[in-house]
């Protein structure tokens, strides 16, 4: 399983200064990747005030020079906001900027404001993508010319001059509607489940999967599992008492932000209180304010819901904490988590479960044997 972050990123409440905040954002990048985390994700948005990346494009070419080893990606690109062609050469000439180390995420556009604002529909955004990436996947994939016409854009034999580097990662953003799983089912790219991880109601994983395998097998493509990527919020210390005074600091803020400046009712806080946010985290199995213990059973907890697996999970960047602690949750979480479920540990664990099982023997052999080099000297030394 690889681990990283969806990194909107959030920054609440408005007003902050910009500079500081991207900085903090690049800042954390290069931590995870100092710590072996496999991926980032980027996010898009123009509006609102608190998620202020407006390319996640250039931030990725900014951030890639500066990191040596973290797969870089767009969590997500607004794809009907843009022109296919364009994407698709910014797309290819990332990959080989970055050489191999690029991923690709697409979705419709979180936040309504920015639709308005383009003069596009929401109630097209999400016909938009799909029609949108079926012509981005043959500018993609195909070498023949493409000519479409709708009423964002128009292609006349369009065709990228670019290549690809490498075989990048495509996925689709799923939260709330079938969009998500259907767009990625036809075209066999990786899912992106954003929110899904509750208990409560609806089970989402289930549903993404379900519609992911249904699509899957009537184009005759791959829903393959190793490209499915979980996504939800944690916060971890070394004692619950710790993360939760932690996050005293910004979870109230990030809330707020969820429950009255965006307008998004999928994506919504519960709780008026500081308590009753933090109860919505935990209670809901939204995500982990906790400990170490807390984000393992919450990761086993989704592979068992998830009837059969998935490749990633990544954490949702949100700044609950002061950054000093948030630094903290992800070096507790690469020493302790990760290596729960990631194969490199597996030999370590063996090793010391071997060396316990020898503990006994080995020693008794390790004091005899000093005791005969003892005796030996002593000979030696009377002779």
């Amino acid at each position: 399983m690889r681990f990283g972050i969806f990194m909107a990123p959030f920054h609440p409440p408005a007003g902050q200064d910009p500079i500081s905040a991207i900085q903090r954002d690049l800042e954390v990048v290069q931590l995870l990747d100092r710590l072996g985390y496999e991926e980032a994700w980027i996010g898009e948005h123009h509006s609102a005030g608190t998620e202020i990346i407006p390319d996640p494009m250039i931030f990725i070419a900014f951030a890639a020079p500066q990191t040596r080893h973290i797969k870089l990606g767009t969590g997500v690109l607004s794809l009907p906001y843009h022109n296919p062609l364009l994407v698709a050469d910014r797309v290819f000439f990332l990959d080989q900027l970055l050489r191999g180390r690029f991923m690709l995420g697409l979705g419709p556009g979180a936040l309504p404001g920015d639709a308005a604002m383009l003069g596009i529909s929401i109630e097209e955004q999400r016909s938009a993508l799909e029609h949108d990436t079926d012509v981005l996947m043959h500018l993609l994939r195909s070498d023949e010319p493409i000519s479409v016409e709708t009423s964002r854009y128009k292609l006349v034999n369009a065709k990228s001059q670019y290549g690809p580097y490498s075989d990048f990662d495509i996925a689709v953003a799923a939260i709330a509607s079938p969009t998500g799983p259907r767009v990625a089912g036809k075209h066999g790219l990786g899912l992106l489940s954003i929110g899904a991880t509750t208990t409560d109601g609806f089970d989402l994983l289930a549903h993404h999967w379900n519609v992911m395998e249904e699509r899957a097998a009537k184009f005759n493509t791959k829903a393959d599992r190793n490209q499915w990527r979980l996504v939800g919020p944690m916060h971890i210390a070394e004692t619950r008492e710790q993360a939760i005074e932690d996050v005293r600091f910004g979870l109230d803020d990030w809330c707020h932000y969820t429950q009255k400046i965006l307008a998004v009712p999928h994506f919504r806080a519960a709780g008026q209180t500081f308590e009753e946010r933090v109860a919505w985290v935990n209670e809901t199995g939204l995500g982990v304010i906790g400990t170490p213990d807390d984000a393992i059973k919450q990761i086993e907890r989704l592979e068992k819901q998830s009837n059969g697996g998935f490749g990633a999970y990544l954490m949702v960047h949100h700044e609950w904490a002061r950054p000093a602690a948030v630094n903290r949750h992800y070096e507790l979480f690469a020493q302790y988590v990760k290596p729960r479920f990631q194969r490199l540990a597996s030999r370590t664990i063996a090793a010391e479960n071997r060396a316990i099982g020898e503990w006994q023997a080995l020693g008794d052999r390790v004091e005899r044997a000093v005791a005969a080099a003892t005796e030996r000297h002593q000979a030696e030394k009377g002779g």
